[in-house]
This record gives structure tokens, C-alpha cells and sequence, in this order.
């Protein structure tokens, strides 16, 4: 990314994430190097790249939920507003409530839809019945899904199809106010109708949300996004940051050439 595209981004936004020098390692195995780039404010940001090049690694690092699978290890730094995510001092479970994320395969829990919705406001604050309601009912109208559910919300959320099952987990992150929604292919086993819906709740989201989604389909990254980050790996497997920039700029006028066969459809 020249400086003048850094510069016009950065007057546009502030960040929400900044990362600088970011490395991060599976026990003793490199992932992701020296990835440094920020994440604006109330803007959308595709994250592409080849299968394996640390896409979702990077993804799951910006609040740390990768640390509920293995061991890991983060060189750099990862700040939320200018705070470092992986301070001693942060508290982990407020730090997920504020940055949010929505899985490749939906995962609902198994009970009714309105405790899926619920649960997070639960774990955080003792609502009343009233005031749960209506952030029960904001959720889901800000995930689109309330009309679809409002006379069913004591079913279980196992029987919704799979693209509702997804925006019911969207809702059910929103429900705890987030600042920033994580999205790790969140339409990858939904059929088109289904993206489309995923889509346009993306769109009415950017608004109010700061949203980094990991995405495959090029077409999708070009229509959704306002920012786009290529990556891809090395011989040794170990992913970097080849290219940051408006999402005109990654797929009109890409300055690296890896970046420009990618997007284009020579390798991936």
C-alpha cells in the first residue's frame, strides 16, 4: 500500500484494531508474520487469500478466542481502542463480548431461540424480564430474522434452517452490544439465497459496527467490503500480509503482482 492510499484511508476512519508486527505461533509452529495493518471504525474489511495462508488464524487472533483450542504464542501487538489485547490485565471474557465473532458453520446452542439470543446478556448482567425482551426482539430485528421467529421464539433453534441458524448467531452477538463483529466465512455452507440475506444484514450493519470477515468469494469481498487485506504464505507454509488497501484499489489497481493474479484468478 503506497502512502497515499495509508493516507486517505486514515482520514476517513480512525481504527478500532490496530495491529503492528503481529506474529503468531501454534505451540512452537509459526502461522502468521510481521502482519501490521489497522481495522477502521464502522467500516467493513475482507480478509482473502489461498486456503492455509493464515486467514482465520489472523481472524481469531484480534480477540483471542483462538486460545480455547491449543496453546498458543503472539509476538507484536493487537490493540482495541488503543488498549493491547494481550495484556495480563485484560479480561478475556469482556474483551469477546466487545469483539464478537460468527463461525464458518452456524452454531446455535441446543435450546429455545430466544435463551440462544439471550445467553450472552445473561453471563454479563442480571436483566429483568422487560428489558430482556427487548433486547431479545433488537437482536433478532437487527439480524433480520425477528419476523421470521417472532412466534416461535420458545422452539428450539435446532430446527431453523441453516442460513437463519446464522443470522441467529449474529443476532446472538449483537445482543451483547459488540464494538467490532468477527466473521470467519460466515456464508460458506449456505446456499445463495441464504448469502444474500448475510450480505444485506452486513451491509445494514456497518453503520454501527466495525466487521473483519474472512471470505473466499472474491465477488463477495468486492460487493461487501470497504477494505481489503490479501494474504498468503510462504514456502515454509507461514502466512503474511502481501497487500492492504481499499477494496477499488485490491481489485482495480493492486500495486504487488501476487495480488493482481489472485484477485484475478491465476492461483488460489
Amino acid at each position: 500500500m503506497s502512502p497515499v492510499d495509508a493516507a486517505a484511508i486514515a482520514a476517513v476512519a480512525r481504527p478500532a484494531l490496530s495491529v503492528e508486527n503481529l506474529s503468531f505461533y501454534y505451540g512452537s509452529q509459526k502461522a502468521v508474520e510481521g502482519v501490521s495493518l489497522d481495522l477502521y471504525q464502522e467500516q467493513v474489511t475482507a480478509i482473502i487469500g489461498p486456503s492455509g495462508c493464515g486467514k482465520s488464524t489472523f481472524l481469531k487472533a484480534l480477540n483471542r478466542i483462538s486460545e480455547l483450542e491449543t496453546k498458543v504464542r503472539v509476538d507484536g501487538s493487537v490493540k482495541f481502542f488503543g488498549q493491547d489485547v494481550y495484556s495480563p490485565r485484560v479480561n478475556l471474557n469482556r474483551l469477546r463480548r466487545k469483539i464478537g465473532m460468527v463461525f464458518q458453520r452456524p452454531n446455535p446452542f441446543p435450546m429455545s431461540i430466544y435463551d440462544n439470543v439471550a445467553y450472552g446478556v445473561r453471563v454479563f448482567g442480571r436483566p429483568t424480564r422487560s428489558s430482556l425482551d427487548d433486547i431479545v426482539e433488537s437482536a433478532l430485528r437487527d439480524a433480520a430474522l425477528w419476523d421470521e421467529v417472532k412466534d416461535n421464539l420458545s422452539k428450539s433453534a435446532l430446527g431453523l434452517s441453516g442460513g437463519q441458524q446464522q443470522r441467529l448467531c449474529i443476532a446472538r452477538a449483537l445482543a451483547v452490544k459488540p464494538k467490532v463483529l468477527l466473521m470467519d466465512e460466515p456464508c460458506s455452507a449456505l446456499d445463495p439465497i441464504a448469502t444474500m440475506k448475510i450480505e444485506e444484514l452486513i451491509d445494514s450493519l456497518r453503520q454501527e459496527l466495525t466487521i473483519v470477515i474472512v471470505t473466499h468469494n472474491m465477488q463477495q469481498a468486492s460487493r461487501i467490503s470497504n477494505y481489503t487485506a490479501f494474504f498468503s504464505a510462504d514456502e515454509s507454509r507461514i502466512g503474511r500480509l502481501v497487500e492492504f488497501g481499499s477494496t477499488a484499489q485490491i481489485f482495480m489497481n493492486p500495486t504487488e503482482p501476487r495480488t493482481r493474479d489472485y484477485v484475478e484468478g491465476r492461483f488460489g
